[in-house]
């Protein structure tokens, strides 16, 4: 297995005043995560607005969640909205050998059944799947979402400025985003596991931007662009980690980079983390010529965010091939 770089060198962004609406506050922010973006495509973020009591609520529940026995879990098992829990082996990244060795809950954005989107029968939108049976879970985690988000379009407030676009750009794509807040558990890698054997194989996320939360245990590493070797993005306290992901880098016409990412859990003890996934809405168009790309320089055609993500899911996740094999 490759080993790391140390130490790590990714950027680390105080984006509090962006936040708080401070005066220049948006272009340092702006250029500090261009030079992120365009780089490592990973940075730390702190003064990210989301409150350590949140964090800590959302880590109790879901400590107690992963705690019962597969069958409980298995009451709100991950259903066609990629709602609820995804067992261990449930996940293949694209190029890896084995499936990966988590397992996670997954909410996103809560509608009802009588939305308009929902009774349009528009994919991944409904109501969540929450565990009755860990009642601290819905209040915690439905808290942490709408934190979660608020940071998450801070950041795309200054990414749009750092393209040259007006901060509210990405706001007319993000009226129902599909953003996916995941509890994760990673159990400690087993002796004499082999090396094409990972918490998380090497990927690149789905969407526009990743935000996570990772306890004292470590275990993420971001691939070197230049060096191609790996560095550890270990947990910095009062921090968040961001990356960029295939869809801004899509969007972007390949100016932000999305890089390939791992996680090995060699600390010996359980590993939790809760990852974001903030994206646009189901219809969102991302089109490069929409951010700037000339037309015979658009290094992709247009797409819309919906569609790019559920053909990610196909390919990576075992419900969904257990979906389609039974429509068959």
């Amino acid at each position: 297995m490759s080993a790391s770089v140390a130490p790590a060198t990714l950027p680390i962004i105080d984006i509090a005043g962006l936040r708080a609406g401070h005066p220049g506050a948006l272009e340092r922010a702006a250029a500090e995560i261009h030079a992120a973006c365009t780089g490592p495509g990973f940075f730390y973020i702190r003064g990210h607005g989301v409150h350590e009591g949140v964090i800590a609520a959302a880590v109790d529940a879901a400590r107690a969640f992963f705690a019962l026995p597969e069958d409980t879990k298995r009451q709100v098992a991950a259903n066609r909205l990629h709602r609820g829990w995804h067992a261990m082996g449930g996940a293949l990244m694209e190029g890896a050998r084995h499936t990966d060795r988590k397992e996670f809950f997954s909410i996103g954005l809560e509608l009802p059944e009588s939305d308009a989107a929902v009774r349009a029968g528009e994919p991944l939108r409904g109501p969540n799947q929450w565990p009755a049976f860990v009642p601290a879970m819905q209040p915690a985690f439905a808290d942490y979402f709408r934190e979660i988000g608020l940071a998450g379009a801070a950041l795309l407030s200054a990414v749009a400025a750092s393209l040259g676009l007006p901060p509210d750009f990405f706001a007319a794509s993000y009226r129902k985003p599909l953003q996916r807040t995941q509890a994760i558990y990673y159990p400690p890698r087993p002796e004499g596991a082999g090396e094409d054997e990972f918490g998380v194989a090497p990927h690149t996320d789905f969407g526009c931007l990743t935000l996570l939360w990772q306890d004292a245990n470590g275990g993420l590493q971001v691939r070197e662009r230049q060096s191609g070797g790996w560095i550890d993005a270990p947990p910095l306290p009062g921090t968040l980690v961001v990356n960029v992901g295939d869809l801004l880098g899509r969007w972007s016409n390949d100016r932000f980079a999305s890089t390939p990412h791992r996680v090995i859990n060699r600390s010996g003890r359980e590993r939790f983390s809760i990852a974001t996934f903030y994206d646009p809405d189901f219809g969102a168009m991302v089109d490069p010529r929409a951010l700037g790309a000339a037309e015979g320089e658009a290094r992709y055609e247009p797409v819309t965010a919906g569609q790019h993500i559920l053909n990610r899911f196909d390919q990576a996740f075992g419900y969904r091939k257990r979906l389609a094999a039974a429509q068959v």
